[in-house]
């Protein structure tokens, strides 16, 4: 089987594991994430869905692939936001514990998933619903160029 072929088995498995219907701006978003090593902007997913899916469709499909725990939102220091796939996140909880890399040269976000974000020990009465860990630096790609 092609590498199309998987991607589309796996996208509607995945949409189907997650209650959602198949609808194009869905397959579209779900593929280009699919294919990617990196995590994606918005403006970025817009641009690749093509003049068919307008910036508020993208939106919406964004944030029901968050609640629904297929993608989850990185933040970055421009007070951006990046996307990636989950590992195994379910509806309303995400456990992504790994550590996010952002490139200040090339503005490459990857998801390190082999290195897990500490535990952070909080005062008594506080209560972490999720921590994220962003390490800022040169990428692997761009420290050899």
């Amino acid at each position: 089987m092609t590498d199309s072929g998987n991607t589309t088995l796996r996208l509607s498995e995945i949409l189907r594991r997650k209650n959602l219907s198949v609808t194009d701006s869905r397959r579209k978003i779900l593929t280009l994430f699919l294919e990617s090593k990196d995590a994606l902007a918005h403006g970025n997913i817009e641009k690749k869905a093509g003049e068919k899916f307008d910036r508020v469709t993208v939106y919406r499909t964004l944030q029901t692939f968050v609640e629904k725990g297929i993608i989850h939102a990185i933040p970055t220091s421009d007070n951006s936001v990046r996307y990636a796939l989950c590992r195994d996140c379910t509806e309303g909880h995400h456990h992504d514990d790994h550590v996010h890399f952002v490139c200040g040269n090339c503005a490459k976000t990857i998801c390190l998933d082999d290195i897990v974000s500490p535990k952070i020990d909080l005062p008594k009465g506080y209560h972490a619903s999720n921590v994220q860990v962003v390490i800022n630096g040169t990428c692997s790609d761009c420290l050899v160029s």
